[in-house]
């Protein structure tokens, strides 16, 4: 009886005793994985620009006379419509990358590959954060291979402006990628989840400053001007607008990395077998 007692209290040191390198196997193996799943899914990879470019090449143009702005940060001049929704159009990209990645993880949950990599004797907020990480890392390079395209329709910041996007698009893409791994552990059908996403992808996207300027929602519609400062998704657009002219939206920073830290919290607690919604609904 004593033994078991020895072995039960030694278990947890087993388990913070893992070395370094077998964290970084772990999350290697996770980026890996979900790098060959999307090289064999070539058709995600054709839905994820067809979307934004649809918007760049053809409403674009036809909104371009209609929707013309002004002078307003972080732009330092007249723009083209095209050049104004580019990054709305990026955050498009990361949205539905975050969605496709958590709607992989509800599939992995009902053919039991879930399952398989929740039982790994490493912390289970590790093996959530390795599988978002690299969801994200996914939805960066389609960003940029977006950014080649789009250069061909003079969307075209400085080549400083592509390097200093880079953390407000990794940050804004964990944002994303971490409230929709908070939805795929509430909703425990595969059907059910493709209704969550049009619920939450829509109303994300077209009430923020994606698509329009919010001085001009504020001119029509005071209420929806509000609604558009309270989504997450209006300051994720404006963190990665603002960087790729090499400037700083202190707010916007802050909203971001507040929502990603509430939605990945929420994630894991509900992903946690002894406190989670899983286990409750199992129950």
């Amino acid at each position: 009886m004593s033994g078991a007692m020895i072995d039960t209290a030694g278990a947890p040191k087993m388990r913070r005793g893992f070395p370094l390198s077998a964290y970084l196997i772990c999350a290697g193996g996770i980026v890996w994985r979900e790098g060959l799943r999307f090289v064999h899914q070539r058709e995600r990879f054709v839905s994820a620009l067809v979307r934004p470019l649809l918007w760049l090449f053809i409403f674009a143009a036809g909104f371009r006379q209609v929707l013309g702005v002004s002078i307003i940060a972080p732009y330092k001049t007249y723009i083209l419509y095209e050049v104004y929704i580019a990054p709305g159009l990026v955050g498009m990209i990361l949205l539905f990358n975050g969605m496709q990645s958590s709607l992989s993880m509800v599939y992995d949950r009902e053919t039991g590959t879930m399952k398989t990599l929740l039982v790994s004797p490493l912390p289970r907020w590790y093996l959530l954060c390795s599988k978002l990480f690299a969801g994200v890392a996914v939805g960066v390079v389609q960003v940029y291979v977006f950014f080649a395209i789009a250069w061909f329709w003079e969307v075209r910041p400085d080549w400083l402006g592509y390097l200093s996007a880079l953390p407000a698009i990794f940050l804004a893409g964990l944002m994303l990628g971490a409230l929709g791994m908070l939805l795929s552990s509430l909703v425990q059908q595969l059907e059910n989840f493709a209704g969550v996403m049009n619920f939450v992808i829509f109303p994300m996207y077209f009430a923020s400053s994606a698509l329009y300027p919010l001085w001009r929602v504020q001119e029509s519609s005071p209420l929806l001007y509000r609604i558009c400062q309270f989504n997450p998704f209006t300051h994720a657009v404006e963190l990665i607008r603002f960087a790729l002219y090499r400037q700083f939206n202190t707010d916007a920073f802050l909203i971001v990395l507040g929502c990603t830290i509430v939605f990945l919290g929420g994630a894991i607690l509900a992903y946690d077998p002894a406190r989670g919604l899983i286990s409750r609904k199992r129950q």
